[in-house]
């Protein structure tokens, strides 16, 4: 039986196919990070990809190329960064990190210096980030999110970009494998929640493969997984937004208590008559509601109290 490559091997692998690609290795990784003085914090949950065989596999199923729009979310060093690229997509990085933000143009200019005028980097917040400080994709028809995101924060980050770009059409995430399963999880299930249900109100979302721990640097203490979504519903006036809102309301109200019964939930807030107009049992907990139930639930309450 042939021996298992090392990993010392492994590496080699890979970095010979990043200086033939232009894409990054984990030699690049950690020579731009020493050359950039950055050190991977907890603070951003920072791991670096150091696999282009990863990269390429994420932008392949966002199902990019030329002429598309791309936000990416926590560029880091430029791993995924340079894989969107390649797809001759433009692309628009948001970056927290003030070091990593001035230094990613470097890279992309060193590695794939046919692509600058295809990117753009701004030093903020994901969190705070609008349609004004990102004219490129605000201006196009539709676009699309294709990031490796912190654990910590990525279901905000999500649900924040959908509410905030209506262009917004679709994304690729590579999150903790749990938060992908909650992402994707089905009503009745024991991790449905509120990123499950919120996410409904936008779109379909699926699972789209996993990612070991030995693609990053540092490696993580779990697995990743990937989830692809496809934007089926956009808010329309401000009519939608505030239903969205209410239903959203709702939705916190019923998992803040997640064991009690939704009358129990939301006695509160829900009348018992809205239950009835929306014909909703109200012994029913609300991990079992999908988001056309609560949307329900919330048009009655409103429409009760007018």
């Amino acid at each position: 039986m042939p021996d298992k490559p090392s990993h010392a091997s492994a590496d080699a692998a890979d970095q010979a196919d990043a200086e033939t690609s232009g894409l990054l290795g984990a030699a690049d990784i950690r020579r731009i990070a020493a050359d950039a003085g950055v050190t991977p914090t907890k603070k951003f949950g920072q791991n670096f990809v150091i696999d282009p065989g990863t990269v390429r596999r994420i932008a392949r199923t966002a199902e990019i190329g030329a002429d598309d729009q791309v936000m990416e979310v926590g560029p880091g060093l430029g791993s995924l960064t340079l894989a969107l690229l390649e797809t001759g997509a433009a692309v628009t990085a948001v970056e927290i990190d003030p070091p990593l933000a001035e230094r990613l143009p470097h890279t992309i200019a060193e590695r794939m210096p046919q692509a600058t005028e295809r990117f753009a980097v701004i030093n903020r917040d994901a969190l705070k980030v609008t349609p004004d400080d990102t004219p490129a994709l605000a201006q196009s028809e539709s676009f699309t999110l294709v990031a490796n995101l912190p654990y910590n924060v990525a279901t905000p980050i999500i649900i924040t970009l959908l509410e905030r770009y209506p262009n917004l059409s679709s994304f690729v995430v590579m999150v903790q494998k749990e938060v992908a399963d909650r992402l994707c999880a089905k009503p009745g299930s024991k991790i449905y929640g509120t990123p499950s249900v919120k996410l409904q109100w936008f779109g379909e979302a699926e699972r789209a493969g996993v990612i070991g721990r030995n693609v990053f640097w540092p490696a993580p203490n779990v697995d990743s997984a990937l989830v692809k979504f496809t934007r089926t519903h956009t808010d329309l006036t401000d009519d939608d937004v505030a239903a969205r809102k209410r239903t959203f309301a709702l939705v916190d109200a019923a998992f803040a208590q997640r064991r009690k019964t939704l009358h129990a939930a939301l006695k509160k807030t829900v009348p018992a008559s809205a239950f009835e107009t929306a014909g909703i049992d109200a012994t029913l907990r609300g991990e079992t509601l999908t988001i056309d139930r609560f949307a329900a639930l919330a048009a009655a309450v409103e429409a009760d109290a007018s």
